[in-house]
């Protein structure tokens, strides 16, 4: 229900926004402006952007917890797409998520207000995303390696070799 209510309302804000906004300056000048901050948000999230990527980097090199980082990345890539939408509500949306300490207000609040679940796959007898459990899952085994060349004729296999595994 509030999505419905955000696609329709923001549109009609940020055409309330521009009638107003261009009735004060001109159409040209609202345009302009329109561009200017489409330019200077991009400027601004490549450069922060590029940062919290090397924060992630670091983290996940083991200096640290890479989830708020990955929070933050996130949270600068929709400001990008907010101030590449032309409008006066997103630019400034957009604007507020590239500032560090409302990013990190925002991330505290998702922190106290989401309740994240793990999900765990079991891909073919492996606990991807889970520690072993005390070595019941250690299957020891020897194996050679085995020209494909050297295997035998499968039944149906044509001598063209169209069929070669």
């Amino acid at each position: 229900m509030w999505l419905l209510i955000a696609f329709i309302a923001i549109p009609l804000i940020e055409i309330g926004l521009f009638i107003q906004v261009g009735g004060l300056i001109g159409l040209w000048p609202t345009l302009l402006i329109v561009l200017l901050t489409a330019v200077i948000g991009h400027v601004m999230m490549r450069k922060q952007g590029g940062q919290v990527l090397q924060k992630l980097q670091r983290a996940m090199a083991g200096d640290g917890n890479p989830a708020e980082h990955m929070i933050h990345g996130a949270m600068i890539l929709f400001a990008g797409a907010l101030l590449l939408t032309p409008g006066f509500f997103t630019d400034t949306m957009g604007f507020l998520l590239l500032i560090p300490g409302v990013r990190m207000a925002m991330f505290n609040w998702l922190r106290k207000n989401v309740k994240m679940q793990g999900v765990y796959m079991n891909m073919g007898g492996a606990n991807y995303g889970r520690p072993p459990r005390s070595g019941r899952d250690t299957i020891e085994g020897e194996f050679t390696e085995v020209d494909p060349d050297d295997l035998p004729p499968r039944p149906g296999d044509s001598p063209s070799g169209w069929t070669r595994r």
